[in-house]
């Protein structure tokens, strides 16, 4: 917290820095009057309820930041460009021509969130008509001619190409990352609203189990800062080589291998895939034949949030998927064929396939560490309600690990930039 605090004020005393931050916030208040205009036409007492007994739409709305929930102009948020940025992503891992042009430095990172961009819109524009048709499947909203239709999917769509926008602009002109920042914002929004609704419904009884609350909730926030933090160190040394009068390498380094290799990535899968059932269940509860209808209702039940064996299917399939993505993402062997490129090798461990062999050991072992404290992370919000009984203050453990991993990604940004100015200063002199 100190170190939170010290970068901050450090921060305002730079001009630059300081101009960089009045950028940010003044960004954030235009985000968050947007975020409250809404569409017309919604019944939002009836849409405020949908989203507290739906996890996959309160999930939605995280990352909209907060925006879904009130059906605004921004409804569907950044939604549709993080669903494009993973496809792309995992497209990279299949076409060979979009990994060459993942490698080639600032042009080709350019050149793909271009693709991205692009792929944002028709995303948008068919997230833009499946919600209005939950929405209307739920009498929240009514039957809409063509033409009502049509500027709604052009005004969601116009919206999460706007909010993608300012993200871009907090990236280039203001403080870390823009479309984190922006999630993140979402998730702090609603947090007065959210300790006003406990309030609301607070009787003294409840005073203990709002102390376990808060305790259970400190040990979450500390256990997401040290795993995000969390990395394994695998020494590489490098031979000493001569080239003409000049001596190289013969220093020694470390390969830091994160224990949280994955991010929130696996959470984002397994939830879309856990809600699924439940979806077609209250799907099929609404078809007239008596057999459907029945597997319908079996599937709500058997897949009720607040069910053992949801949070049990849940937690396997985060744990599953935190192997996969890291599979996908980090490749032992290229990573050892750099190391014997440039010289290099691990104490004991022979260069090339002995080394992607043991980079790949250790990474498994690591990887469950992550995986376990993912999963925990994913039912924490079940698990939190039946210690605590307090239903209304809590916060998905995927919010938890954003707004950690934001706040410590903005700070070791701030930071850096303080270092090289500092740095520039020392150099003038």
């Amino acid at each position: 917290m100190n170190s939170i605090l010290t970068a901050l004020v450090n921060s305002w005393k730079s001009p630059e820095l300081r101009r960089k931050l009045l950028i940010t916030i003044f960004i954030f208040i235009v985000f968050r009057i947007f975020a409250h205009t809404p569409i017309p036409g919604i019944d939002r007492e009836k849409l405020a309820l949908l989203f507290s007994q739906n996890q996959f739409l309160g999930l939605l709305d995280i990352f909209s930041g907060g925006t879904l929930v009130n059906f605004s102009v921004l409804a569907l948020g950044l939604n549709p460009y993080i669903n494009a940025s993973i496809i792309l992503q995992l497209l990279t891992i299949v076409f060979p021509k979009l990994e060459e042009l993942s490698k080639e430095g600032e042009f080709g990172r350019e050149k793909i969130n271009q693709y991205t961009r692009f792929l944002t819109v028709p995303l948008a524009a068919m997230q833009s008509i499946g919600m209005y048709m939950l929405l209307r499947n739920q009498g929240i909203v009514g039957v809409m001619d063509p033409m009502t239709l049509i500027s709604v999917v052009l005004t969601m769509t116009a919206g999460t190409l706007f909010v993608m926008w300012l993200g871009e602009l907090i990236t280039e002109f203001g403080v870390g990352n823009g479309i984190s920042l922006l999630i993140f914002a979402g998730i702090v929004g609603r947090l007065p609203v959210v300790l006003f609704q406990t309030a609301s419904v607070f009787q003294p009884e409840q005073l203990m189990s709002m102390l376990i609350f808060a305790a259970v909730a400190l040990v979450v926030v500390a256990g997401a800062v040290f795993m995000n933090e969390a990395v394994r160190r695998i020494p590489v040394h490098y031979a000493r080589r001569v080239r003409g009068n000049k001596m190289y390498g013969g220093n020694t380094s470390y390969l830091p291998l994160r224990v949280n290799q994955a991010g929130v990535i696996p959470i984002i899968f397994a939830v879309s895939l856990v809600l699924l059932p439940s979806l077609l269940g209250g799907f099929l509860q609404q078809l007239k034949n008596p057999a459907i209808a029945g597997l319908g209702r079996f599937l709500t039940s058997a897949f009720n949030p607040d069910g053992i064996s949801y949070n049990i299917i849940y937690f396997v399939l985060v744990i599953g998927f935190t192997y996969f993505y890291t599979a996908i993402t980090f490749n032992p062997t290229k990573i050892a064929g750099e190391i014997q490129k440039y010289g290099g090798f691990i104490p004991g461990i022979r260069p090339g396939t002995p080394t992607a062999n043991y980079l790949n050991y250790i990474l498994t072992r690591i990887t469950l560490a992550g995986a376990m404290f993912l999963g925990i992370l994913a039912i924490f919000p079940s698990l939190a309600r039946g210690v605590s009984g307090v239903s209304t203050l809590l916060v998905g453990g995927t919010g938890v690990l954003i707004v950690v991993s934001v706040v410590l990604e903005t700070v070791k940004a701030l930071e850096a930039q303080l270092v090289m100015r500092n740095y520039e200063g020392f150099m003038e002199k």
